[in-house]
Parts: structure tokens; C-alpha cells; sequence
């Protein structure tokens, strides 16, 4: 799967993709993450990517032209199956949407930055709008990375156990039930007894009862959708 994330701050997103799971998901060839400098198509020699909003009112905006100059040029070179715009007033991110997005070939995610980005960039080109939560960062990078960690995280052969995504929290629409390893007692902290049993379908039964309850007490509201 190939992400191309567009982003004004590109050095931002270096780390995120240089380390663990998704380093290895691209040293594997399961995932492609190309960053593309927004500045490199600025509209004059200065670097300039916004400017003042229409109308007034405090903080810039992210201009059209050097998004679509991105945006086609990279459309000129493979089709996109989503071109995700991150932003705090976008669709609040789920494991549902993670798993939808994780069918897809090639994506492009456009980090937000300043007031966000003109209006008509929205109408024209972005297909989806997304959000990790409701409180505003000063860009979409770290968003991005969020999302792309999500969807890599769960493509076939990036985990060395597949069925480890599979028992994560919200896949079942539950959050995840207890873990314990080694030692079985710590300090007078013991390991529930079940767990040591040897009996599977015991233990599968006890782990999706704390999911339960664990659901009941910190997230009803998953127990609540339909």
C-alpha cells in the first residue's frame, strides 16, 4: 500500500516512519511512505504556501494552487483511491474507517496547517475528512501518522502474528481484555489462575468476559452501537 502524505513541515514525519512496525512494514515492501515538501510548489520564490483569509479575521490559509499542483502531479503518475485531508472537523477516526482504508492501494493524506486549507480544495479534490480527535494540533503531520500507523499496522504480513490485530481493541467492537506475562507473581501480585490453566476454551470464555467488562466500564458506548 502507498501513502503519499503532503505536508508543509515534512521533517515532522521522519521519525514516526523510521522505527518498529512500520519501518519493518516497509523494509518488507508492504508499505511505501513517500513525503512531499508542499513548499516545492509554492506559487513564488519565497516559499509561499498561504496567505490571509478572504474577509479577514486572524490566522493564514493554505492556498489552492500549490496543492493542486501536488496533488496532479502525483496524480499524473499512478491513480488514488482517497486523498485524505487531515482536520479537526473531519470524520473522528475508528477502527471501522482504519480497516476500510486498509483495502485501499494508494492514498494521499494532506496535513492541515495555519487556519487550514481554502475552501475549494475541500469541494474538489479531498474525498474524505479526518479527524483523531476533538482538539486541534498545530498541523495534521503527527494526525497522519497516526493514521497511517493504524492502517499499516494491519495489513496482512506486517505483523509476524496477523491474528495479533485481529484480538486489538474496537476490532470485536470491545476494548481488550486483560494481559499478564512472567513472573505469575510479583510482590504478592498474581497472575489470575485461568491464564495458567492450559485450558483454551476456558481462557478464550474469561478473556471475553473482562472484554465485557472492561467495555461496561470504560467505553459503554460501544456497547450502545449497532
Amino acid at each position: 500500500m502507498r501513502f503519499d502524505i503532503i505536508s508543509c513541515q515534512p521533517d515532522l514525519l521522519d521519525s514516526p516512519f523510521s522505527h518498529s512496525i512500520l519501518k519493518r512494514a516497509q523494509q518488507k515492501g508492504l508499505a511505501e511512505i513517500h513525503i512531499h515538501d508542499l513548499r516545492k510548489y509554492a506559487v513564488n520564490k519565497h516559499g509561499q504556501i498561504d496567505d490571509y483569509a478572504f474577509g479577514g479575521g486572524a490566522g493564514m490559509v493554505m492556498m489552492i494552487e500549490p496543492i493542486d499542483k501536488c496533488i496532479s502531479e502525483l496524480q499524473a503518475e499512478r491513480k488514488y483511491d482517497a486523498i485524505i485531508y487531515m482536520t479537526p472537523d473531519g470524520q473522528t477516526l475508528n477502527q471501522g474507517i482504519v480497516n476500510q482504508f486498509s483495502l485501499l492501494e494508494n492514498v494521499i493524506i494532506l496535513c492541515g496547517h495555519y487556519k487550514g486549507v481554502d475552501e475549494r480544495v475541500r469541494q474538489h479534490y479531498v474525498t474524505h475528512e479526518i479527524s483523531i480527535g476533538d482538539y486541534v494540533l498545530s498541523g495534521g503531520e503527527l494526525g497522519a501518522a497516526v493514521l497511517a500507523d493504524a492502517i499499516i499496522r494491519i495489513i496482512p504480513g506486517v505483523l509476524n502474528d496477523e491474528s495479533s490485530a485481529l484480538t486489538d481493541s474496537f476490532q470485536d467492537g470491545l476494548l481488550a481484555p486483560p494481559v499478564y506475562t512472567r513472573p505469575a507473581e510479583y510482590k504478592g501480585m498474581q497472575v489470575p489462575d485461568i491464564l495458567m490453566s492450559g485450558d483454551t476454551p476456558k481462557i478464550e470464555q474469561w478473556r471475553f468476559e473482562q472484554a465485557i467488562e472492561r467495555t461496561k466500564q470504560r467505553r459503554p458506548d460501544l456497547l450502545n452501537e449497532e
